[in-house]
């Protein structure tokens, strides 16, 4: 299965206070989109999506454990020491589904405050594991057992995924067995990445290695 990331640059910052006074910070927007490709082309059927956010608002929304992390993580799994915010909401509205965000008081929400308050502009990212069908114009759908890790990471480069894909590319491949999410590395597909590299070929023959690699390892 593919480790997929989706970026979602139009979120907004809300600012409330709470019982106290205090200023609590929020981001909320689209985190995600079915029934039209994205700029990854991949195709997300509402279906799909549905199903699947139906089943992380039980049991993540609703139980306060819907965590995401701030940058670019490289595997499926959330690390709570990486943690900068708590999802709070969400909700389809049409093929949209549109999410509410709290940025906690960890250390690495802190840093996600600071960055509001300067004015940075700032994105989200959903994360989550699935398989791929291809179709035509190089679209791919992903099929029903897409799961979510998360609905939206915190990122500061939304209009340049290429920190994730390179992360991924040096790391690990995640697939399930058995119902239990393993690591196996890549070591073919970075031996041919940095091949690609010495011979300064660009990041799109590299990402095209990458790619290739999971089309064989999904027909195994």
């Amino acid at each position: 299965m593919k480790l997929m990331c989706e970026i979602n640059e139009e979120v907004k910052y809300l600012e409330e206070a709470d019982d106290k006074g205090n200023k609590e910070y929020f981001i909320e927007g689209i985190f995600m989109q079915a029934n039209k490709p994205n700029r990854n082309n991949r195709f997300y059927p509402t279906e799909t999506l549905q199903k699947e956010v139906n089943r992380y608002n039980e049991q993540y929304v609703k139980q306060n454990r819907a965590y995401g992390e701030l940058g670019h993580p490289q595997g499926p799994t959330i690390n709570l020491e990486r943690v900068s915010h708590m999802i709070k909401e969400l909700r389809q509205d049409g093929d949209n589904f549109i999410g509410k965000a709290k940025v906690m008081d960890t250390p690495y929400g802190k840093i996600v405050k600071n960055l509001i308050s300067e004015g940075a502009k700032l994105g989200v990212s959903s994360r989550g594991m699935g398989s791929l069908k291809s179709g035509r114009g190089g679209i791919h759908e992903v099929q029903k057992d897409f799961y979510l890790a998360t609905a939206a990471d915190i990122v500061a480069d939304p209009s340049a995924p290429d920190a994730f894909v390179q992360g991924v590319m040096e790391g690990v491949e995640w697939v399930w067995d058995n119902g239990v999410l393993i690591q196996k590395h890549l070591e073919d597909a970075k031996e041919e990445i940095n091949e690609a590299a010495r011979k300064k070929k660009s990041d799109a023959v590299k990402l095209k290695v990458f790619e290739n690699f999971l089309e064989k390892l999904s027909n195994k």
